[in-house]
């Protein structure tokens, strides 16, 4: 069966997929620019052409995964409704009991990264804007009278620190932290971070 002739743009978006797809199946480590070419039916000479390296491949896998990721967190904050309701759908779904995916591919990222400075800045940038935008919206619930916050850029690094820590053990370690005990953590973190009450945060952010 002839393939399609997709366009540079579709086929790079294709590549990068299907990359993401064997890092989360193998791990950095153990991909191979010939498991991507597999998976689609193409030749390595194709997926080289667009990605002279594996090394390059992988960065820009992460790149993107970031950017998906950073536009439904967009989307979440972006909601017309109260900063608290669009903050703890935000939460909700990064949190490893909501419907993000990926996290074995973060976590590989963030070992990777410890040792290969291209991925570094990627995962390093979308740290950096994954907080920018939490913080954001804290300001705009403080500045409309919805709860208190002294400093929504630690606020926003608190919360990221906890959410990505209890990933790693969910992920890591299966059974060493229930979901709904992890959510009940999310929910008091996050209430705490805004001065509110867990029953508060919970009633409102509905």
């Amino acid at each position: 069966m002839t393939r399609v002739r997709l366009s540079v743009a579709e086929r790079r978006e294709e590549l990068l997929r299907a990359a993401i797809e064997q890092i989360e199946a193998r791990g950095v480590a153990a991909v191979r620019i010939a498991d991507v070419a597999s998976a689609l039916g193409v030749s390595n000479a194709l997926v080289l052409y667009h990605f002279s390296t594996k090394e390059k491949l992988v960065a820009a896998a992460f790149t993107h995964a970031a950017e998906d990721d950073l536009a439904h967190l967009r989307k979440l904050l972006g909601r017309r409704t109260t900063a608290l309701k669009r903050l703890r759908a935000a939460v909700r779904w990064y949190a490893p009991t909501g419907q993000a995916k990926g996290w074995r591919l973060w976590i590989e990222g963030w070992a990777v990264a410890l040792r290969e400075p291209p991925l570094r800045e990627v995962t390093r940038d979308l740290d950096r804007q994954w907080k920018a935008a939490l913080a954001e919206v804290v300001a705009e619930g403080v500045a409309a009278g919805e709860f208190t916050c002294p400093d929504p850029m630690a606020t926003a690094l608190r919360l990221t620190a906890l959410l990505d820590g209890l990933a790693v053990q969910m992920t890591t370690y299966e059974g060493a932290v229930s979901r709904a005990r992890t959510q009940e953590w999310v929910d008091e973190a996050l209430a705490r971070e805004l001065g509110l009450e867990r029953a508060e945060l919970t009633a409102q952010g509905r």
